[in-house]
């Protein structure tokens, strides 16, 4: 669907407040990890409420949650359409533990303050020592009690479409033996990459998948509830 005008002039005042607004946010994160673990965890949460604010406001985009989301130490894996997701994530989420790709840890500045805040970085091609210390940080994370937030097809994908779920997925629920709770999320619709559109976003929570399932088993019903809102 093209975009109109509209859309162009939301798009453009959305970024022009998101964007800015989002270095003060960034600088408070880098500090305040310094401080105190508590306040950065609320300059976070700021910052995702914020991105929610201005999609609402200048967007029109409104958020519609459909089922219990657990925030206890689970795996809890989302469809992913587009980055409006991932900044929603501790806005959704109770001090989600999220998997960012080691590129995005090694920022000066933002690294340090996304490591204060807990995540588990994924080192892709490093090895078995590398995914040692993937498995003993989100088992921490767990045992803590903060869901563990991953995107199990590894990238943003079409909305509408299926992609398979990475092969690292199945490995990372084996190991650390821990129920699924899978989030199907229809944001492509809307958020584009350039010129947004205004509607309704759904995130819909699916049922608790116990642990311990063969890998085509937890595969299938992942693959099945995170795209219950296609069409």
């Amino acid at each position: 669907m093209r975009a109109t005008p509209a859309d162009v002039v939301r798009s453009l005042l959305f970024y022009a407040a998101f964007y800015l607004g989002s270095v003060f946010f960034v600088v408070g994160a880098i500090l305040s990890a310094s401080i105190s673990e508590t306040l950065l965890r609320r300059v976070v949460r700021g910052w995702s409420r914020y991105h929610r604010v201005c999609a609402r406001v200048l967007l029109g985009i409104k958020v519609k949650v459909e089922g219990e989301l657990a925030n206890d130490g689970v795996i809890v894996a989302l469809k992913h359409e587009s980055f409006f997701e991932a900044i929603d994530l501790p806005a959704l989420l109770d001090w989600p533990a999220p998997f960012p790709k080691s590129e995005l840890a090694d920022i000066p500045g933002w690294g340090r303050a996304a490591r204060r805040y807990g995540i588990v970085v994924v080192e892709r091609d490093e090895g078995a020592k590398a995914l040692r210390r993937m498995v003993a940080s989100a088992r921490a994370f767990a045992a803590a009690g903060r869901p563990l937030a991953i995107f199990p097809e590894g990238t943003r994908v079409p909305s509408g479409s299926r992609h398979p779920l990475q092969s690292g997925f199945a490995g990372i629920y084996k190991l650390l033996n821990l129920p699924v709770i899978p989030v199907a999320v229809d944001s492509g619709r809307l958020y584009h990459r350039r010129w947004k559109k205004p509607g309704t976003i759904t995130i819909k929570v699916g049922e608790r998948i116990e642990a311990g399932l063969p890998r085509p088993v937890i595969e299938a019903r992942v693959q099945q509830a995170i795209n219950a809102l296609n069409p």
